[in-house]
Formats: structure tokens, C-alpha cells, sequence
């Protein structure tokens, strides 16, 4: 360089400044990449797992709860998951966005700085993907969330109620649970560990089930009367299609296309098969004979267990959380439910809040490097994390169960939940849709 030019720069601050960047950025690589820049690796792989867990709900929730129920019912559960899948959409662009992922307040909420979708524009970055993708992926979680509760109440609510339910615990319940993990709220500040939505997914679906079950009360007949599956295949159908959108639901968490991500895919599948291998053997024990049904349950409930832990645990901590989710699943949801005798039509319970709820706890032991996973953060024990997570798994249980109760009996008492006898006979396709899912 000349002198000359040396002595301007000398002279022109801005001028040194820009060459001291220069030369930091190309010194210092991880400097230059400090501030959010666009990756348009992780954005096509984001924009695929997004797709993915929307997949998951519709069509696969949708035709996986719809198998299940009896053939004149069928219909007015997809429709509930298709209704769910819009009406949260719009909510999030209104409202619900902001509310997640504004920025905090006090540690329970965000701010409403980011109402209506204000400042997501085409080139605002988040991370190495667009803040468009980013919430756009985070709807998808919250879509299918409210969707999982449909299946502890399904055969006997009225339509009516089931948007007005949604709207409301979409508003007091998700967005609030959802902040305090991920948006910055108290619990990801304690350091509570949830990669994909154990707890903000699965458990807040399945205890929302329970409470909800319980104050609608049994359907007509039950347990008397029998109410079989009306299409396994169906079923099955469904369930394959969860197992393959939820690569995106766990890996497209890690928000780019990396190892962690890598990690993530595996464990899932580790996860789910040991999940529901362990399922159909304890039916063969215990029942004699292993079912379509219960594999797939099964896996569905590995996939919830593993669902926190995906980021976090290793190969094989992925297959004793799926064999503990296989296991406790089983019991809660055959063993548990006869012996209390609380009608979830689905087992949103039994599968979604027990395996969320294992999966959370297991989280805090299979993310020590001792067990092969990514490693506890500088100064936390084993016991610290663990506790970490039972903190978050008490807190959304309390919340959750006392909020939702909240909105149902509100709910019951100005527009009531349940359609009447005459009615829950009939079938809610022809009842609520004056259609049918079948015409034989």
C-alpha cells in the first residue's frame, strides 16, 4: 500500500475502520459469520421441514384419528383437524406470532411489537433463514398442537364449541407455554431443554386432552358398548405419514442443515421402531396377540418421546427412551385408562402427555456426553438438568390443566360443549356437516 494512501486513512477514521473489518472478516471467519446472514442451504432444507409438519396434520393427524373412530364419525374428524389447521393460521399472522415470539415481557410473554406479521419482510433474516420460513415453520407447531387434544374428545362436541376451545387455548395456553421454551420466556432461561416441543407440543396437548375428556364426560355406551376402530388401514395409513413428516417436526428444529440435524433424523428413527417394537411385544404378553393398532401407537409414541431429546441425546439414548416410551405409553394408555376409567376416545393422554412427559425427564439424562449426547452446558450436573426438567414439565402441567379447565367450563356454561344424545347416536357427519364419510 502506498504511503500516500496510508496517511489518508489516517486522516479519513471511516475509511481505517472499513479496512480493520476487512481484515478481521477475512482473519476471523466466525466474526464475519457473528451477524444473521441468509443460508440458502438451510433455507431450502427449512422450507422442505416445514412443509413436512404441516403433512403431519393434514392429511396424516387427520386420516390417523379418523381410522379410529367409528365410520360415522370419521368425516367430522378430519374436518376438525382441516378447520384447526385454518383458523390457527390466521391467529398466528394476527396475533399469536407476536405473542410466542415478540420480544419478552417479565419472562411470561411476548410483546405485540410483531402484530399482523409488522417487520417480517422478504428479506428479514432470522438466524440463516427468513423470519417468513422461521414463522411460518413455528405455525405448523402450533397447528398441530391443538389438533393432538382432538382425539381425547372425539364422537361427542359440537363444532361450534371446538373453534371457540381452540381460539381460546391457542391464546392462554400455547402461545404463553410456547414463549416460556422457546421465546425467551422463563423456563428457556432456567435452562430447560426442549429441541423439537415435548413440552410445549405434547404434554400441553395431552394434559389439554385429559382435563377436556373429563368434563365432557364418557360417550354414550362406553365401556359397555363397543366402539371399534372403523378403518385401520386408515390408521396405519396416518401413521406413516406422521413418521415422515416428523423428520421435519425434529430435525427442521435445529433450523439449518448440520450435524445436529443429521443427529436429530437418526435418533427419531431409532427412537420410534424400538418405540414400537417394545408396544406389540407387550400386547403379545399381555394380550396374546400383537396389533395393527398398537404398532402404530407405538410408534407414534416414540416419536413424541424423542421429540424433546432429538437435538440432545444420542443413538443410544434414543432407543432406551423409545423402549421407556413403548412401555409406559402401553400402560397408560390400555392399562391405566380401564382401571381409572376416564373415556380418552384417542389416548391423546396416554400416548402424547406419558410420552412427552418421559421423554422430557430423559432428556436431562441422555444429553450427558457419558451417554453419547451433545454434553451439559459448563457448570450443570446430571441431577441439575434433570431437575430443570421436572421444573418444566410441573409448571406446564399446572398451568395448562388449570387454564384449560378455565376455558371449557366457561365454554360449557354460555354456549355448551357437547352435542346431545340424540345427536352423538346419529354420527357428527350427518349431524354437524350433513355429509358423510362414507356412502354405501
Amino acid at each position: 500500500m502506498k504511503r500516500e494512501e496510508t496517511e489518508e486513512m489516517k486522516n479519513d477514521p471511516k475509511a481505517f475502520s472499513r479496512l480493520t473489518l476487512i481484515i478481521l472478516a477475512i482473519t476471523s471467519p466466525s466474526l464475519a459469520l457473528a451477524a444473521d446472514e441468509l443460508n440458502s442451504g438451510d433455507t431450502a432444507w427449512m422450507i422442505t421441514a416445514t412443509a413436512l409438519v404441516l403433512f403431519m396434520t393434514i392429511p396424516g393427524l387427520s386420516l390417523f384419528y379418523a381410522g379410529m373412530v367409528r365410520s360415522k364419525n370419521a368425516l367430522s374428524v378430519m374436518m376438525q383437524c382441516f378447520a384447526i389447521t385454518c383458523l390457527v393460521t390466521v391467529l398466528w399472522a394476527v396475533y399469536l406470532y407476536t405473542l410466542t415470539f415478540g420480544d419478552d415481557v417479565a419472562g411470561v410473554i411476548g410483546n405485540f411489537g410483531k402484530a399482523f406479521m409488522k417487520g417480517v419482510e422478504i428479506d428479514t433474516v432470522k438466524g440463516t433463514i427468513p423470519e417468513s420460513v422461521f414463522s411460518t415453520f413455528q405455525l405448523t407447531f402450533a397447528i398441530i398442537t391443538p389438533a393432538l387434544i382432538v382425539g381425547a374428545f372425539a364422537e361427542r362436541m359440537k363444532f361450534s364449541a371446538l373453534l371457540a376451545f381452540i381460539a381460546l387455548w391457542v391464546t392462554v395456553v400455547y402461545a404463553p407455554v410456547a414463549h416460556w421454551v422457546w421465546g425467551g420466556g422463563w423456563l428457556g432461561t432456567l435452562g430447560v431443554l426442549d429441541f423439537a416441543g415435548g413440552t410445549v407440543v405434547h404434554i400441553n396437548a395431552g394434559i389439554a386432552g385429559l382435563v377436556a375428556c373429563l368434563v365432557l364426560g364418557k360417550r354414550r355406551g362406553y365401556p359397555n358398548t363397543p366402539m371399534r376402530p372403523h378403518s385401520l388401514v386408515l390408521t396405519l395409513v396416518g401413521a406413516g405419514m406422521l413418521w415422515v413428516g416428523w423428520f421435519g417436526f425434529n430435525a427442521g428444529s435445529e433450523l439449518a442443515a448440520d450435524g445436529i440435524a443429521g443427529m436429530a433424523m437418526l435418533v427419531t428413527q431409532c427412537a420410534t421402531a424400538t418405540a414400537a417394537m417394545t408396544w406389540l411385544l407387550c400386547e403379545w404378553v399381555f394380550h396374546g396377540k400383537p396389533s395393527a393398532l398398537g404398532i402404530a401407537s407405538g410408534a407414534v409414541a416414540g416419536l413424541v418421546a424423542i421429540t424433546p431429546a432429538s437435538g440432545f441425546a444420542g443413538p443410544m439414548g434414543s432407543l432406551v427412551i423409545g423402549f421407556a416410551a413403548g412401555l409406559l405409553c402401553y400402560f397408560a394408555s390400555v392399562r391405566l385408562k380401564r382401571v381409572v376409567g376416564y373415556d380418552d376416545s384417542l389416548d391423546a393422554f396416554g400416548v402424547h402427555a406419558v410420552g412427552g412427559i418421559v421423554g422430557a425427564i430423559l432428556t436431562g439424562v441422555f444429553v450427558d456426553a457419558t451417554f453419547g449426547g451433545k454434553g451439559l452446558a459448563e457448570g450443570v450436573t446430571l441431577g441439575a438438568q434433570v431437575w430443570k426438567q421436572a421444573v418444566g414439565v410441573l409448571a406446564t402441567l399446572v398451568y395448562d390443566a388449570i387454564a384449560t379447565l378455565l376455558i371449557l367450563r366457561i365454554l360449557d356454561a354460555t354456549m355448551g360443549l357437547r352435542v346431545n344424545e340424540e345427536q352423538e347416536t346419529e354420527g357428527l357427519d350427518l349431524v354437524l356437516h350433513d355429509e358423510a364419510g362414507y356412502n354405501l
